[in-house]
């Protein structure tokens, strides 16, 4: 597979990851309010339960790495989920003084993002 192909790949899933961390995003804003970042913190454990389903169906053989890893892993993921916003979410927090709601946020997007990795990889790879 050519390194045109593959930055395409990479292109059009980071462009469907990008926009659906906006529509999470958004729709976390509307149910939830702008007290608490849950934006970040739902793309994380969605996008840690995707992974962990992408890792699963690879290693049992249910997908082709090719292409898949570059649309789905690199591409859609890498667009969906980032800890550079995760990161200024904290700061943000610990700059208003709300040092509890960035603890828990910290803690709730480390344990659930790792829980639901593991939930994915466990859902597919007994399969």
């Amino acid at each position: 597979m050519g390194q045109f192909y593959i930055l395409g790949f990479i292109a059009v899933g980071g462009a469907f990851g990008a926009c659906s961390r906006y529509l999470i995003s958004e729709l976390c804003v509307s149910l939830f309010g702008r007290g608490f970042p849950y934006g970040t913190l739902s793309v994380n454990v969605i996008g840690s339960l995707i992974m962990g389903l992408l890792i699963a169906a690879f290693e049992n053989g249910t997908l082709a790495t090719e292409p898949w890893r570059q649309i789905i892993g690199l591409g859609f993921l890498g667009a969906l989920t980032t800890f550079s916003t995760f990161s200024m979410d904290n700061v943000l927090l610990m700059q208003q003084g709300a040092f509890i709601k960035m603890g828990l946020n910290v803690l709730l997007n480390v344990v659930l993002s790792i829980s639901a990795a593991w939930v994915g990889f466990q859902l597919l790879i007994k399969s």
